[in-house]
């Protein structure tokens, strides 16, 4: 079955794109979710307008990106923490704990865009990445010192 997509789908294309997809898939998954549209002559029409304002909304929210990455990068913050022997912490720092510490900066970053391979458990600098929209990313830098 031939859709249009209207939002970016992983695994299966971005917004606007002509799919050939499983009957199945669309008639259960994609079309109850208003994720597609049935490719026929007025609808492709329609999308050809509708990639014109997606391709707009894409370049803004890129800016707005980049605006955010300058803003964060750099950015140094200092978190306090019961230390132990040789350095190691009485539980964890996470990305909920570096959000807190960046709202109390004023800047406002969603928990799950904080990139941590596993919680910091250990005393002293780290380099944490920031995942933005539109693929970009900051650096920041986290402290954990004894409290």
């Amino acid at each position: 079955m031939k859709v249009i997509l209207q939002k970016d789908i992983p695994n299966l294309g971005d917004a606007g794109d002509i799919k050939d997809v499983a009957d199945g898939y669309a008639r259960n998954y994609l079309l109850p979710k208003k994720l597609v549209l049935l490719a026929n002559e007025s609808s492709r029409k329609a999308i050809e307008h509708q990639r014109k304002l997606i391709k707009l909304k894409k370049d803004k929210r890129k800016k707005e990106s980049e605006k955010a990455a300058e803003a964060l990068n750099g950015v140094e913050i200092q978190i306090e923490a019961q230390v132990g022997e040789e350095g190691k912490l009485f539980g964890s720092v996470t990305s909920m704990d570096i959000a807190a510490k960046l709202l109390e900066k004023g800047i406002e970053v969603d928990k799950r865009k904080i990139l941590l391979d596993a919680p910091i458990k250990q005393e002293g600098e780290f380099d944490i990445t920031i995942k933005l929209e539109e693929g970009l990313n900051a650096q920041i830098k986290v402290s954990v010192v004894k409290g």
